[in-house]
């Protein structure tokens, strides 16, 4: 029996919420419980393992979601992807044990690499179980697989300040228990409930295969990688660990404001490969749920600038509200555009446009690291802000002028009406409103009122929600 969306997305958005309380909770933890410049060194160590196993999946798991979508068979899938992530991440694995044997004796940044890198490879290991879980729209089951290490790193951390332990070493290995404990537990509730075998396996003509069908999407992986970490890398190799440190603390809970975005991200790849194999898709109403996706994105934009100096700063003790305030305000420009982009490329992926999709990822990605290349040195963490910015425009102008839908011809409109709503009314806002708690009540009142005003929101919208919520 089909699942509704509005099912499959409160399952997949309870366990972002606790995933991202917890996450929260371990930022916290962390950015006040150490000083800026180790905090900084932590964020580059766990940049280089996490954008190497991303890189490493060679756009495999996007694929398996989809195939498993499509009906194909889980348990070849399953072995095919298994071995693959065994193979490359022992490899991986053994290029940081060298690469921390040469460099002992000069940098210990080396040791600490090596060692969330462990951690990782965990997680990389479970990689196969939760995608081929996603595919089936499991979503309830991928949920508790999800949880587990949040749940361990954020209480284990929390106890460690509680009693004045936090130090770096403790930090790592309280990373590597996590990270081990939810690859266990990924084992143990696959095979209870799926019941799939899973068993890598080496099979040379199955195996190169997948990776063909996944070749178009590893040059997407390779720039999406670069792409997400490349401003870290940059300001923390050639700036200072202690402007990483205030960079990444802006750009994690600029993240953690995408939770809207991340819950219904990994639903609409299996449901649109089913609607777009045939024409179902002309029975849902795509545009109104972009709209409502762009109206969350800008008011999650504008709640982010009305709360940080007055709630960042009081929690931080100061360290990383005011400092970031531009930032944050750069980054959240962003946010509509992520949310235009993320519903183009599936329906582009579903489609198979990947070579149209890998054009534009060099473009972004291109734009990206000049803008770093060139900004950075100028404007520092203001300028990655920038330059991420100008990614996100560029992609979204580029998957707009490809779109064929004629339903969403017009959807750059309600973008940029969405963001003069939130910018008049975080303006307003701060005009008027002095008060924190009463700010971000008439800054959402004004927001509305600005959206009424322009037909962004239409009383007859209410019957196309419900629609679309039992999809």
């Amino acid at each position: 029996m089909k699942k509704k969306l509005a099912h499959n997305l409160s399952a997949n958005t309870i366990q972002l919420v606790i995933n991202h309380l917890f996450g929260v909770l371990i930022f916290y933890v962390l950015s006040v419980g150490l000083d800026k410049n180790t905090f900084g060194e932590l964020n580059l160590a766990l940049a280089v393992p996490l954008a190497a196993f991303n890189i490493l999946s060679f756009g495999i798991d996007q694929v398996v979601i989809k195939k498993v979508a499509e009906g194909c068979d889980i348990k070849n899938i399953l072995s095919l992807y298994a071995f693959h992530v065994i193979l490359t991440g022992l490899l991986f694995f053994l290029v940081l044990l060298f690469a921390r044997l040469a460099l002992s004796d000069v940098n210990q940044l080396s040791r600490l690499v090596l060692l969330i890198g462990i951690g990782k490879l965990m997680i990389f290991f479970s990689t196969p179980l939760k995608q081929v879980t996603s595919g089936l729209e499991r979503f309830k089951l991928l949920s508790y697989m999800l949880i587990v290490s949040n749940i361990v790193r954020g209480v284990c951390l929390a106890l460690l300040a509680l009693f004045h332990v936090l130090t770096i070493q403790n930090i790592t290995w309280i990373f590597i228990a996590g990270d081990t404990l939810e690859l266990l537990t990924c084992i143990i509730l696959f095979k209870r409930y799926v019941g799939v075998a899973i068993i890598p396996r080496w099979n040379k003509p199955a195996y190169f295969q997948l990776l063909k069908q996944s070749l178009p999407q590893v040059g997407v992986v390779l720039i999406t990688s670069a792409l997400a970490r490349f401003d870290w890398l940059f300001i923390g190799f050639m700036v200072s660990a202690i402007k990483l440190a205030e960079y990444s603390f802006a750009y994690k809970i600029f993240e953690i404001s995408t939770l809207p975005l991340l819950a219904i991200a990994p639903i609409l790849i299996p449901r649109f490969t089913r609607l777009f194999k045939g024409d179902d898709y002309k029975q849902v109403d795509l545009k109104l749920l972009l709209r409502f996706e762009i109206i969350i994105a800008a008011l999650t934009g504008l709640l982010l600038n009305v709360c940080w100096n007055p709630i960042i700063d009081l929690l931080t003790h100061g360290k990383y509200g005011a400092v970031n305030s531009n930032v944050i305000l750069i980054l959240s420009f962003c946010l509509p555009f992520m949310y235009l982009n993320n519903f183009y490329w599936t329906i582009f992926f579903v489609q198979n446009q990947l070579k149209m999709i890998f054009r534009s990822f060099v473009l972004t990605f291109t734009i990206n690291v000049i803008g770093d290349i060139v900004l950075i040195p100028f404007f520092k963490n203001e300028g990655a802000a920038i330059a991420f910015l100008l990614a996100c425009f560029v992609q979204a102008f580029f998957y707009a002028s490809k779109n064929k839908h004629k339903e969403l011809n017009n959807i750059t409109l309600t973008v940029a009406t969405c963001i003069a709503g939130a910018v008049t009314s975080g303006f307003l806002t701060r005009l008027l409103i002095h008060n924190i708690y009463l700010s971000v009540l008439c800054a959402v009142i004004f927001y509305f009122v600005f959206l009424l005003i322009t037909a962004q929101i239409k009383l007859g919208d209410r019957k196309g929600l419900l629609n679309l919520l039992n999809w």
